[in-house]
């Protein structure tokens, strides 16, 4: 029987917890790496006006015109910090906006030119990490699917816990 004690007053935990526990862990530091990694890239490049998270969430407006709501409900962001990150991100030029013609509530953004080349800027080095990890044998071709496919179950089924315990 495989299991670990964080210390001698805590009862055993069972190896799939312990793995669990790693894992969380892991998203949270990838996470975190991530954006060390765009802060990196962007004082190797000047561009210091905007930071880490602002610049992801142009990668993942991307081509699409959105509202706030509609980034917050496929995931991408959550809190009011959205709210502050698209009004900073539109007083930069980095995102163009408008009311909804049909509900003029609603302010419908998309990227401007330059916030198109802050995400081809993303595109090309996120395109050198996934050939570096292969390159380096870090993941096979299939690993880098396979890894995808764990995570997005993963998702899955966080998602469907916060929908049907709430």
């Amino acid at each position: 029987m495989n299991h670990q004690r964080a210390n001698d007053m805590t009862p055993a935990v069972p190896a799939q917890m312990v793995s669990y526990f790693d894992a969380l862990g892991l998203v949270e530091r990838l996470h975190r790496l991530l954006l060390d990694l765009v802060k990196d890239e962007f004082e190797r490049l000047g561009l210091l006006e905007i930071n880490p998270v602002q610049a992801l969430l142009l990668f993942n407006i991307a081509e699409q015109e959105l509202t706030a709501g509609e980034l917050k409900s496929r995931g991408f962001y959550q809190g009011s910090n959205v709210s502050y990150n698209l009004k900073k991100l539109v007083d930069l030029n980095y995102l163009h906006h408008e009311r909804s013609t049909v509900d003029r509530r609603a302010v419908r953004i998309r990227l401007s030119e330059k916030g198109r080349r802050v995400r081809e800027t993303l595109q090309r080095l996120f395109a050198g990490h996934a050939d570096g990890l292969v390159a380096r044998g870090v993941l096979p071709r299939e690993g880098m699917d396979d890894l995808t496919l764990m995570l997005r179950r993963v998702e899955r089924y966080w998602s469907e816990q916060i929908r049907y315990i709430y």
